[in-house]
């Protein structure tokens, strides 16, 4: 065996348990030299995705697509980041703290004044739409049949889930704001439970959600049903932070629209309830700063915490 390929099994062994980022030793420490070349750096790259579903969920329906974009977009590790709730993962979204973000419309404005940009679109503009949920043995036939009564929402600032059921309800006539008791209980999937264990009379959440509610609890979601919809806005952006490599944007860009041309891709497709990626940019979401700043004049200020 040439001498330059004797690796004590043990240090191999370390080598490979290391992780790939490590922190930039001191510069006092001066280099190490080896017999083996050193392992290639990777980069890591957080994903954080908006709260959609509690962490544990979100981490079985996301964790394959970040698999697939580790692989696709060479060299980097990508990682998936929850938040607990809404407010947590915008809080992230201000303080620049991720590199790739998947937020609502809404947070998408947001999230530019922070540095990011819109690079495609998650799932077809026509999926994007609010839906209101009612027990099946309801009372509730009407809209101003929800007067007095506790409506659930994920949070004040989930577009589709509760900014576009709020307006929705104000033009059928309700003073969101007085003629309801307005529970914002942290997710989507909560927003529906309230509504089967009969603790709202009526719950707020959107199409992936309902959809997932239903394959995942088929005999609850059986005594609930869709009482109204909202009409579409534009789907969920996919954002990365500008001071990225545009390389690495393009790979991620790439990567994403190409899903549907593999089993595996439309296998994570299925998954996360997403028909597809479509490529998209800033200008796409000035209709919902429109939208927003309507909802604001007419309904309620959007709380920013």
């Amino acid at each position: 065996m040439p001498a330059k390929n004797r690796f004590p099994h043990f240090l191999v062994a370390l080598a490979l348990w290391a992780p790939a980022a490590c922190k930039e030793k001191p510069a006092d420490e001066g280099p190490r030299y080896g017999t083996n070349p050193a392992l290639e750096a990777r980069a890591t790259y957080r994903f954080g995705i908006a709260p959609i579903y509690n962490p544990a969920k979100l981490n079985f329906e996301y964790q394959p697509l970040m698999a697939y974009l580790e692989a696709q977009a060479k060299p980097g590790k990508f990682v998936l980041e929850a938040a607990r709730d809404y407010a947590h993962f915008e809080n992230k979204i201000r303080g620049d703290a991720l590199e790739f973000i998947l937020p609502n419309p809404w947070q998408a404005l947001e999230a530019m004044k922070s540095g990011y940009e819109v690079i495609a679109m998650a799932g077809d503009p026509e999926d994007f739409r609010g839906l209101i949920i009612v027990r099946r043995d309801s009372e509730v036939q009407k809209p101003e049949d929800l007067k007095g009564k506790k409506v659930s929402y994920p949070a004040p600032t989930a577009l589709a889930a509760c900014i576009m059921p709020q307006y929705f309800l104000h033009t059928q006539g309700l003073n969101v704001m007085a003629d309801l008791d307005n529970c914002y209980v942290g997710s989507q999937e909560s927003s529906i439970m309230n509504v089967f264990l009969g603790q709202t009379a009526a719950g707020a959440t959107w199409p992936p959600c309902w959809r997932a509610f239903q394959k995942d609890h088929p005999e609850k979601a059986a005594q609930l049903k869709v009482m109204w919809e909202t009409p579409p806005l534009v789907n969920n952006a996919v954002m990365a932070r500008k001071d990225l490599p545009a390389e690495l944007k393009d790979q991620v860009r790439a990567a994403l629209l190409k899903l549907p041309e593999t089993p595996e891709g439309r296998a994570i497709l299925a998954n996360i309830e997403t028909g597809r990626f479509w490529a998209s940019t800033d200008a796409d979401y000035e209709i919902v700063r429109t939208y927003v700043e309507g909802f604001e004049s007419e309904v309620r200020t959007v709380e920013r915490k």
